[in-house]
């Protein structure tokens, strides 16, 4: 992919797991530095981005100060950004940070004829996702008020299954509700998430489903019990054309992560 006047170019980045000091490790790795090296990276090769989307698991143990060091390292770019939260987010700490014009958590953003919807699909205190009916009726409502626009939705918890069962034990419980509205309304060209840190491109012939890598450690794929990967940190690129067209890729960070520590209780 390049760098395209005549689209809609947008970077998700998705599962950053920020923990409290900056110098802090998960698993072995510091997972600010590869954010850092994710948004360096990207920006270094693609320049320009009319949005940058994190779509969840901003904080692993959120507090403010997290959050204030995930705003203060997108401010330098310039770039407008929509955060939306993750199972281990605090959404209250980050729409008391993430305020500001460039950088928020708005839920509806239009751009040329496209409208993004970012949904909650956070269950406090549980780590599986369902969208309430707040959620789906919101939905729904900027579908039925723009139906000339495209849409793209972004919501943290994936709603098809990875094939993985314990991650699929974390599916958005009522997927099917999302499914259905889907259904009614054409303009839905494609949904992303995050949550499975790692690649779903599911095309059927209406919509183009879509998961990133996370900017730190990845999970194995098609696994029985929790297992992560050496795999490298990664995030995707997506372009969004006038005609509905989606075009997408995923890229990662030149290195495997040699210093990841497996752990079998979890992360």
């Amino acid at each position: 992919m390049t760098n395209n006047p005549a689209c809609i170019s947008i970077l998700q980045l998705s599962d950053l797991h920020i923990l409290a000091e900056p110098e802090d490790k998960m698993l072995g790795i510091n997972t600010e530095h590869y954010f850092h090296a994710c948004l360096e990276q990207a920006f270094t090769e693609n320049r320009h981005f009319d949005l940058i989307l994190l779509t969840g698991d901003l904080a692993q143990d959120p507090c403010l100060a997290s959050y204030q060091r995930i705003l203060n390292s997108l401010e330098v770019y310039g770039t407008p950004c929509i955060c939306l939260p993750g199972n281990h987010d605090d959404y209250k700490f980050m729409q008391q940070i993430f305020n500001t014009d460039r950088i928020n958590c708005r839920k509806q953003v239009k751009l040329g004829n496209w409208q993004l919807i970012s949904l909650n699909s956070q269950i406090p205190g549980k780590p599986g996702g369902r969208l309430s009916n707040e959620e789906l009726a919101f939905l729904e409502n900027c579908l039925t008020e723009n139906p000339d626009r495209h849409a793209l939705v972004a919501v943290h918890h994936h709603f098809l299954e990875t094939k993985s069962p314990w991650m699929d034990t974390m599916i958005i419980e009522n997927s099917r509700e999302l499914l259905a509205i889907i259904d009614k309304y054409p303009q839905v060209k494609v949904i992303t998430t995050g949550h499975i840190h790692q690649v779903m491109d599911i095309k059927t012939a209406a919509l183009r489903v879509l998961g990133v890598p996370s900017t730190c450690f990845q999970f194995a794929p098609e696994t029985l019990e929790f297992s992560v990967s050496d795999a490298a940190p990664g995030y995707r690129l997506i372009e969004l054309y006038a005609d509905g067209r989606v075009e997408s890729e995923v890229v990662r960070l030149p290195e495997p992560l040699t210093e990841l520590r497996a752990n079998a209780h979890g992360y």
